[in-house]
């Protein structure tokens, strides 16, 4: 990444569309906290379906902002062709807005799916090839940001697996498995858990973000730890949180074991003060906070 400003410095607004989502309300509270301006956008106050969707934003930007787009509708959401196209009329009126009123740094959170699993170890220099529409629709709104921010005021996060209290998507990773333990007394993995995938907290993640915010950095950037575990050692860790016995169950498995680690260098670079929290002691705190909140979660 390069990075506009050689140290942090505080913006003078963050704009972050999609406010309401698992990312996006971490990010707005803690620039809140911090004191940053933010404008948090969520479906409820631009709806990035309608028609009217660009001007309306076009009207809430600034050329001093900093835009973070993180509105997306979510394989949970549906992953067919409708959920593919809605996704990028939505990005559509952002960029069209961004083209207009030309905001002096964008980052758009992307995802870790534009990669194949043809590639166990990724790089920033690993080709984007996804595999399927939420993949294809990241990477077709990467190539729309790029367009209408330019390279020179555009930054495309791609993060990995996010863990975190809050998440409601329910993916296969640590937030599901630690529910089926509270509820269910048991893990239950695809096969033996051989898969192995790389787990970011979220806080973790909005420290990155905020980092690139405060450098005015761009380029592309994976969020990954550079450690990668597999399903079965996942399980047990997450199975140790709690008081009670949790039993780890394996089943005949239907899906092809895919592998994907992470090279860390261009992260480590970009940002070589940064520490990510060792996954245990991240999986530690969200239980905790899940033990405080249990209706909440």
């Amino acid at each position: 990444m390069l990075h506009h400003f050689s140290a942090p410095q505080a913006p003078n607004r963050v704009v972050v569309v999609g406010a309401h989502g698992f990312i996006g309300r971490h990010l707005v509270s803690h620039w809140e906290a911090g004191g940053i301006a933010v404008l948090p956008l969520a479906s409820t106050d631009l709806n990035l379906l309608a028609t009217d969707a660009a001007a309306a934003l076009t009207g809430m930007l600034r050329e001093n902002d900093t835009v973070v787009f993180l509105a997306a509708l979510t394989p949970d959401k549906g992953r067919g062709l409708d959920t593919f196209m809605d996704n990028l009329r939505m990005a559509g009126a952002a960029t069209a807005a961004i083209e207009h009123v030309k905001p002096r740094h964008v980052v758009y959170i992307s995802s870790d799916a534009v990669y194949s699993f043809d590639h166990p170890t990724v790089s920033e220099t690993t080709p984007a090839e996804p595999v399927d529409l939420y993949g294809a629709m990241h990477r077709a709104r990467e190539l729309m940001f790029a367009q209408a921010a330019g390279e020179d005021r555009l930054a495309i996060v791609r993060p990995t697996l996010v863990y975190g209290y809050g998440d409601t998507h329910n993916s296969y990773g640590p937030n599901r498995l630690r529910r089926m333990a509270r509820n269910d007394g048991k893990i239950k993995l695809f096969g033996h858990g051989e898969e192995t995938r790389d787990h970011i907290w979220v806080e973790d993640l909005v420290r990155l973000l905020d980092q690139v915010v405060r450098r005015g950095s761009t380029g592309l950037l994976n969020a990954a730890t550079g450690t990668s575990v597999s399903y079965s050692a996942l399980a047990r860790i997450v199975a140790d949180l709690f008081d009670g016995p949790v039993a780890v169950e394996v089943q005949d498995r239907n899906n092809t074991i895919s592998i994907r680690y992470f090279d860390p260098s261009a992260l480590k670079a970009a940002f070589p003060d940064f520490a990510f929290t060792p996954l245990a002691d991240g999986l530690a705190k969200v239980h905790a906070q899940m033990l405080a909140n249990v209706a909440d979660d």
